[in-house]
């Protein structure tokens, strides 16, 4: 299970933490950036988690549905490709965003969903007992919700900076020319 641990010095601990958002006022707009594009890292790394467990999820589940409809024998390894672009295709749901982001770490989440269940190979659902399914299926479905939980809040985080921002180019106290000047250094004639 992930969990935010206070003073922690991973980035989650540190986007979720009571200090991130305190003084926004105050802050520089550099710093507003920083903090937001950090953010949207941790977003997009609890987002590609999210995503591995989704197949995980779906692999359990079609294997579940097979059984239960008397699929013979067709192996899901052969319905693979199917399972999991239907899941691509299908209608999005939650509050996806555009990411321009590559997860940072994603050998580290993929471990992470694979240690879930450590005794669950998912290489082979069709030799695992009903029993195990249900677990694995069990444990994959509570991580999804606590990943979309803590994702849910750091998108509230980066909606917080980005507002800030857009509040100071309102009020003027921020131009798009200084923008400009900060991301490419070139300076605005």
């Amino acid at each position: 299970m992930i969990e935010v641990r206070p003073g922690g010095r991973r980035r989650i601990d540190r986007v979720l933490g009571p200090g991130y958002l305190s003084g926004l006022g105050e802050l520089p707009l550099k710093v507003l950036r920083e903090r937001r594009d950090e953010a949207a890292q941790e977003e997009t790394d609890l987002s590609y988690l999210r995503r591995l467990l989704h197949a995980r999820i779906d692999i359990v589940r079609a294997e579940q549905s097979r059984r239960s409809s008397g699929g013979g024998e067709s192996s899901i390894v052969d319905q693979l490709a199917t399972i999991l672009a239907d899941n691509a295709l299908g209608p999005a749901a939650g509050s996806g965003r555009h990411q321009q982001l590559e997860p940072s770490r994603a050998g580290e989440h993929r471990r992470h969903a694979e240690a879930l269940i450590g005794d669950t190979d998912l290489t082979d659902v069709g030799t695992l007992s009903d029993e195990k399914l249900a677990s694995a299926l069990d444990t994959y479905a509570r991580e999804e919700l606590s990943v979309s939980s803590f994702r849910r809040e750091v998108q509230g985080v980066m909606d917080t900076f980005n507002a800030e921002i857009a509040k100071r180019y309102q009020q003027g106290s921020a131009t798009v020319d200084e923008l400009l000047e900060s991301e490419g250094g070139h300076e605005v004639q």
